[in-house]
């Protein structure tokens, strides 16, 4: 099988997945290891995922620890493939569950040198297509989704009561992770999951507070879902949100939005708290950023990123609101910031029945 990619560029390999041809945009993740994680990250839904660590399925694939119920990537490109695995909680190679889950994969490609021209030119269509498919017509025709609708592909179709002793969070589902929930939970919440579509309204007046996932695709894409969550401001409930969430709220309280030239995604960003000398490492998956110029005055920046001055957090001034762009659910660092769970819990809490 071969990439072909929107300026002209062919790269050959050797197929491991699935036999299909798949379009997407093309984005690369820079983390040693997590290729499960990625690739069941909702986040990445409608792409092709570039993995720039050299060797990847040595560890196979677990039972559990999935971040969905599915792969959610259109396609997987590696430098080096290992179709054998030692890993004591693996019960599939890597090779077989993409296979079984009909999603295409190919070794052989000098991904160093795709990552340096996705990084000089930014993210760009592609698609993995049969040898013998022209990569032209493979690149209008091969099978892929309107990012437009992602959300609506991962959110749940059912709303989901987890019960819990501590304060009830409604979680807003755009795609969230399952450890965005587990790390509620494990800190006593009760969580109500509802799909972003859903009539989540009607549980505004029974939860102590909201989170916004993480989730795939432009948050400009999102107008009539900001709408619907400037009702969950009005209410002055406790909201934080992540990832895709840290946009949503950004453009409720009147920020913009941009797409970034090649995004982050990896496990080692460095993003430093904003009038502190604390900095943390962080796991990031986006393709957009909030443009804090837009903010108005009353949103203050929170955390920024060390590398390239995005934002990464903001908080509001007098409203229990606040995002981070990075996972601190994630390991990273590898705790560094799952404190941020257990601020938000606090401030639900001590905004309990203070509500209008």
């Amino acid at each position: 099988m071969k990439l072909g990619l929107a300026d002209g560029t062919v790269l050959r390999g050797r197929s491991f997945g699935a036999p299909h041809e798949a379009r997407g945009e093309v984005v690369f993740h820079t983390g040693m290891v997590g290729y499960v994680e990625a690739l069941t990250d909702p986040s990445y839904r409608g792409q092709i995922l570039v993995l720039t660590y050299p060797l990847i399925g040595n560890y196979g694939v677990p039972a559990d620890g999935l971040e969905s119920d599915r792969i959610q990537v259109q396609g997987l490109v590696v430098s080096r493939y290992a179709p054998t695995h030692s890993h004591f909680a693996a019960v599939q190679s890597l090779g077989d569950w993409l296979s079984a889950s009909g999603v295409p994969a190919i070794s052989g490609v000098d991904t160093r040198s795709l990552v340096q021209k996705l990084r000089s030119h930014g993210t760009m269509a592609g698609a993995l297509l049969h040898d013998q498919t022209d990569a032209a017509h493979g690149l209008a025709e091969s099978p892929g989704i309107a990012m437009r609708d992602a959300v609506s592909l991962v959110e749940p179709h059912s709303i989901v009561e987890l019960p819990g002793p501590g304060p009830r969070i409604l979680v807003i589902d755009t795609g969230a992770k399952e450890s965005i929930i587990r790390s509620l939970r494990v800190r006593g919440a009760a969580v109500i999951r509802a799909g972003a579509s859903s009539n989540w309204e009607a549980y505004l007046s029974r939860v102590d507070g909201v989170l916004l996932g993480n989730g795939p695709g432009d948050p400009r894409d999102q107008g009539p879902l900001i709408e619907r969550l400037r009702r969950v401001l009005d209410l002055r409930l406790p909201t934080f949100g992540i990832c895709l969430g840290h946009q949503l709220l950004a453009r409720c309280l009147g920020g913009d939005t941009y797409k970034l030239p090649f995004g982050h995604r990896s496990h080692n960003q460095p993003v430093l708290e904003v009038g502190t000398r604390r900095a943390y490492i962080t796991s990031q998956n986006h393709g957009y950023a909030v443009d804090e110029k837009t903010l108005p005055t009353d949103v203050a920046p929170w955390f920024v990123n060390l590398n390239d001055g995005t934002s990464e957090g903001i908080r509001h001034k007098s409203a229990p609101f606040s995002s981070v762009q990075f996972h601190p659910e994630a390991a990273a660092g590898p705790r560094d910031t799952a404190y941020l769970f257990d601020d938000f819990l606090r401030t639900v809490a001590a905004c309990k029945g203070t509500r209008p």
